[in-house]
């Protein structure tokens, strides 16, 4: 007679499920489905592989397939098949973090993620150059390679020889000061001999694998929190307040980079020279790195990491690929957040298989209805993951992806899980197409489809929730709106809690409460009420882009918002300004302008925005330090060589002048490098005076 029920499942699973509270991923029956699906797949694969020397998936693709099995056949032992393919080969505590300003901005790279996008780079970075430069190089350039650190960038400043300080990056201009946890780590020296008058070292607090497994094997002794992956381990005890537990992490730092030196008996004319520096200093620095007089030996460096990384103590994610040559690198630059000099070369990401069990819509702040796939919980890339945003209907139509398929995933960077394939082979016929809903899933509101920019992807569909007053576009719009506003003591929990009281019905509110409101709620004690009203209130005085991206104007961004706060001034003009006024802007155009427009012409919009200025916000421009060039407009064409041209405009706008992208007559200069463009010759045919570098410095020195 088949047993039933409880019956039905083999005595060590109920052992496991009774005493140690096991919970299996998937019922009994499916599982055994499921072996059953992955073994015939693998044997085919293998088969066309081994046998007919004509691979059919990817070698990463595979090894998920085998990796799942495996996990599938520890869980349920009495299904699986031990004749199968895998069987056959064996300081003192502080109160808060204070916030510093670097003093040169710490920067973030750009990543290629194959050889020919390398190569694609250095075609780009020679066109950059001078053709001086060219010719001496003669089509190549030498580079220093060395490790992608998988952990927290830091900064360290030595004045005469002494640690002062050690910082986060933050948003590359302003981090957290952590210098009493950065003194528990061993490897960064306190006092330097022979040292430099001041020295900037940046770097990356790591933690080893070795360490991040004991430490998570105490987590779970503990009932704590389990850490995804080293890089957060570091970070989670970098920004511990008590530095007694931050040395007990046993965290390693590791130099890359001499950011600022002041000395004279220094003379830096290489990247490859600033790690001989760091050396002799007495910092740490990888042994892994090279000088590559050319691709070809790029490339081989690269091979060589790949075959490594996989033993290597610390988590490495790619190489960093920098121009040695230290003229060349200010010749090339700073575009936006990354150097032109510099790229980072990831590896492929780990891969795995999993199951869609079921693709749902989440609602954003704009009332954008946004897909996201559930999987069953899968390991990938050290950390386990169960769903994955779609992005939109295109994606899903490009994918081909259903409900009840076997998918393949991977973190785009190490970092994001993504969907990006469908093993359409192992369909059995009853997966299910995913349709958008027509009505909100949270608010009931007709769904309609719009035409939607992207910078990425163009113009695509895009589904939204009509219904202006949908909780969940209320729920993340105050969500962004306390992040715009740096109101980190107020999270997404405390939020729903004061929606709930009643306390609350939009952002704006929360400039109304009093500690009295909140001490008397549970768990609400009179220092927690007192700091978060403390924080709200401290938050009313603000940068006016800030205060423009609060607000969660379609397509308005930081940078955008930044345009338009150096152009108009104030809110108040800003607010009043005609879509003619707003299109011509540079960076702003007729998809912003009208996305503006609309904003301020809608009746609940103004009423939230007087009702913020009513309770006492006050959004201001930020000023520059130095009224030089007020009033003057910059034109800047052709290629400086003492100088980016993005580091020109933030030296134009640091003593309060303005950089326009085309000449005309209200244009004050226009700064000529070499190999001007048509903007030299607009300047000449409408009289604008010219600059060259030289002038140019003199006047903004």
């Amino acid at each position: 007679m088949p047993r039933r029920g409880i019956f039905a499942i083999p005595p060590h699973q109920l052992f496991l499920m009774l005493v140690w509270g096991y919970n299996p991923p998937m019922s009994i029956g499916d599982a055994k489905k499921r072996m059953e699906v992955l073994r015939k797949e693998i044997t085919a694969h293998a088969e066309a592989y081994y046998v007919h020397d004509k691979p059919t998936v990817s070698d990463d693709v595979y090894d998920a397939l085998m990796r799942e099995l495996r996990e599938l056949d520890k869980h349920y032992p009495d299904f699986a098949d031990p004749n199968f393919i895998i069987y056959r080969v064996g300081g003192k505590p502080l109160d808060k973090f204070v916030k510093v300003e670097h003093a040169k901005r710490m920067l973030s790279l750009n990543d290629a993620f194959s050889k020919e996008e390398v190569e694609k780079w250095q075609e780009r970075i020679i066109k950059l150059l001078t053709p001086r430069r060219q010719g001496l190089l003669g089509g190549e350039i030498s580079y220093f390679c060395e490790l992608k650190m998988d952990g927290l960038a830091v900064s360290l400043i030595y004045e005469n020889g002494i640690f002062i300080r050690g910082a986060t990056r933050g948003d590359g201009f302003i981090g957290e000061d952590i210098t009493e946890n950065l003194k528990t780590i061993p490897t960064i020296p306190l006092v330097l001999k022979n040292a430099p008058v001041y020295l900037e070292v940046r770097g990356e607090a790591l933690m080893a694998r070795d360490m991040l497994k004991k430490l998570n094997k105490q987590n779970e002794k503990e009932g704590k929190p389990l850490f995804a992956n080293t890089r957060n381990a570091a970070a989670g005890s970098l920004r511990q307040l008590d530095p007694a537990l931050a040395r007990s992490r046993g965290l390693t730092f590791i130099a890359y980079d001499v950011a600022d030196l002041k000395a004279n008996n220094y003379k830096l004319e290489a990247h490859s020279q600033k790690h001989s520096l760091l050396r002799m200093l007495g910092f740490t620095l990888d042994t892994h790195e090279t000088v590559a007089t050319n691709t070809k030996e790029l490339f081989i460096f690269i091979d060589s990491i790949e075959k490594i990384r996989e033993k290597y103590p610390f988590g490495t994610d790619g190489v960093v690929v920098s121009v040695d040559n230290l003229e060349l690198e200010d010749e090339l630059g700073v575009v936006g957040k990354a150097p032109r000099w510099a790229i980072a070369y990831k590896y492929p990401a780990e891969k795995a298989t999993t199951i869609v069990t079921n693709i749902t819509v989440n609602v954003g702040r704009t009332g954008v209805l946004t897909p996201l796939a559930h999987f069953h919980p899968t390991l990938v890339a050290g950390s386990t993951v169960s769903k994955s945003t779609l992005h939109n209907m295109d994606q899903i139509e490009r994918l081909g992806i259903r409900i009840g398929d076997t998918v393949v995933i991977q973190k785009a960077g190490d970092v994001i899980p993504e969907v990006v394939e469908v093993l359409i082979s192992m369909r059995t016929g009853k997966e299910k197409k995913f349709s958008m809903p027509k009505q909100c899933p949270v608010c009931g509101a007709i769904v309609e489809k719009r035409e939607a920019e992207s910078k990425k992807e163009g113009t695509s569909v895009a589904f939204y929730c009509t219904n202006p007053s949908c909780p969940a576009k209320n729920r993340r719009g105050m969500q962004h709106f306390v992040n715009a506003f740096e109101i980190y003591e107020v999270g997404p929990k405390i939020l729903d809690r004061l929606q709930e009281e009643g306390l609350i019905t939009d952002a704006a509110d929360l400039f109304t409460l009093e500690e009295a409101d909140l001490s008397g709620l549970e768990r609400f004690g009179e220092k927690s009420a007192k700091n978060i009203i403390e924080s709200i209130q401290s938050r009313k005085k603000l940068p006016l882009w800030r205060f423009l991206v609060s607000l969660g104007i379609l397509h308005v961004g930081e940078e955008t918002a930044k345009d338009l706060a150096n152009h108009f001034g104030t809110f108040k003009n800003i607010q009043s300004a005609s879509f003619e006024a707003l299109e011509v802007i540079p960076n702003i155009g007729p998809i912003v302008a009208k996305s503006l427009t609309e904003f301020f012409k809608n009746k609940s919009s103004q009423l939230f925005v007087q009702k913020l200025l009513d309770v006492g916000v006050d959004p201001y421009k930020l000023e520059a330090k130095n009224y030089k060039l007020s009033g003057k407009t910059f034109v800047l064409t052709g290629t400086m060589e003492g100088m980016s041209r993005n580091d020109a405009k933030a030296k134009i706008e640091s003593l309060g002048g303005k950089v326009s992208g085309s000449v005309s007559k209200q244009t004050s200069y226009v700064v000529a490098g070499n190999d001007p463009g048509s903007k030299y010759d607009n300047a000449q045919s409408l009289g604008v005076p010219i600059l060259d570098e030289k002038e140019f410095l003199k006047l903004v020195q």
